[in-house]
């Protein structure tokens, strides 16, 4: 106890000391960490943001920044479309859910530029964060284990609800697993703390994430990592391993499973959902694309639907002149719905967005914004590879494969984390210095 409350006393004096630097250090650290919990936390973390930047406000410390710029002119075109959006009352609501995109850079343009050790330790607070959210989260798993005896309680949404969203907390602590693979000083409890979150991640059964994580720890073993050419091999070795022990256990393997049974064989039969009194039959990715109609009893892996939403989307395209502006903002759902009874598919479907955040845009607020959201990513990852930061590549590489497969910025959640993240990374790039400088 003695030893817990000495270590709480020393980060409070830390983030005392970082703060007397930058009056927003303490504020932008609260938003990190209420990222993975309750919308109304992320609210007032956000509000306690801003209120604090416009009271610390000064006029030497002003600076205008092209990257940041270009999240703000999103907001501004999602603002425009309840102009023409097919949805008023929807697009209206939806408007205060994409705030961040608004107010963190304001914010980033007004309180005192984060220097490189601060930004550090702001992602080493998060870091901290996702770790002690990971432990509460396996803690109240095997809580429920207990009672239940039902082990879907490790796996995927189960492991942390459906609205916090198992594939975006795969992002959130691939962040935080960097961190510690990166900046930490490799302590016993460093190294714990990458097993937890590692083993979180794989319980989290995100495919696509997965992918990507290994992916790039394969790279930054091979070219960002200081060490001999030995001790390079024998992690990656064991990298190897645990990937192939992952990809013939657990949740992640029946997910890879149902993908190939799914392509390999069509209108396989999907054991797993089927029962005696229903059979239910797995949707190729090919006829996702191609057949006109499908029946109730079709389902659809998470390739064939992503496949149906772009030709859904296609088709409306065709059918309606939404090119340049898109339905408006959060205003797709009605015409999701007329596809999902126009080509006979199960009603639950209804109920999905694109899964696809550069269609989500395009559909939502036309062409340009879909251009908007290319440019920002696509500056995010040239500024990363610029600045040579692994941290900041794994973000920028994170998220421009996560929105080939989700619709991350539809989520209050996955707005402030994508925001956040890329006003701390590219806040640097400035434009217009202050008069001071």
């Amino acid at each position: 106890m003695v030893n817990i409350y000495n270590y709480l006393k020393i980060v409070y004096q830390n983030l005392k000391q970082e703060n007397s630097k930058n009056t927003s250090f303490v504020a932008v650290v609260f938003v990190l960490l209420c990222i993975p919990l309750t919308y109304s936390l992320n609210s007032i973390s956000l509000g306690l943001l801003f209120i604090m930047t416009l009271f610390s406000f000064k006029k030497s410390n002003f600076k205008l920044n092209k990257t940041l710029l270009l999240p703000i002119i999103l907001y501004l075109l999602m603002a425009i479309s309840l102009i023409w959006t097919r949805d008023f009352s929807g697009s209206f609501k939806a408007l205060s859910k994409e705030l961040p995109l608004l107010i963190l850079p304001l914010c980033f343009f007004i309180f005192p530029s984060f220097s490189k050790e601060q930004k550090q330790k702001a992602i080493q607070y998060y870091s901290y964060g996702i770790a002690v959210f990971t432990l509460f989260c396996l803690t109240k798993a095997i809580v429920r284990y207990v009672l239940s005896s039902n082990v879907n309680v490790f796996f995927y949404h189960e492991l942390v609800t459906e609205d916090v969203n198992a594939i975006h907390v795969s992002v959130y602590v691939c962040l935080a697993i960097f961190y510690f693979i990166i900046y930490s000083s490799k302590t016993i409890l460093d190294k714990i703390i990458i097993i937890l979150l590692t083993l979180f991640l794989i319980l989290l059964s995100s495919k696509n994430i997965s992918i990507v994580f290994f992916g790039l720890v394969i790279f930054y073993y091979l070219r960002y990592n200081k060490t001999t050419v030995k001790e390079k091999t024998v992690k990656l070795s064991l990298l190897f391993i645990i990937v192939i022990a992952i990809a013939f256990t657990g949740k992640i393997k029946d997910r890879f499973l149902i993908e190939y049974q799914s392509n390999a064989k069509e209108n396989s039969i999907n054991k797993e959902i089927s029962t005696q009194t229903g059979i239910v039959y797995n949707v190729s990715a090919k006829l996702a694309w191609t057949q006109d109609n499908f029946n109730p009893n079709d389902f659809f892996a998470g390739t064939a639907f992503r496949v149906y939403q772009i030709r859904i989307f296609k088709e409306m395209l065709q059918e309606d002149p939404i090119f340049f502006t898109g339905y408006g903002l959060n205003a797709t759902d009605f015409k999701i719905a007329e596809k999902r009874i126009e080509h006979n598919l199960y009603k639950g479907y209804e109920n999905k967005n694109f899964h696809n955040e550069y269609i989500q845009i395009f559909a939502e607020i036309g062409f340009f914004g879909l251009i908007l959201l290319i440019t920002m990513v696509l500056l995010n990852f040239k500024n990363a590879i610029k600045k040579q930061d692994f941290m900041h590549i794994s973000f920028a590489v994170l998220m421009i494969s996560l929105f080939l497969t989700e619709s991350f910025l539809s989520r209050q959640r996955g707005i402030v984390f994508f925001t956040i993240f890329y006003c701390l990374f590219n806040a640097d790039n400035l434009i217009v210095t202050s008069r001071k400088e």
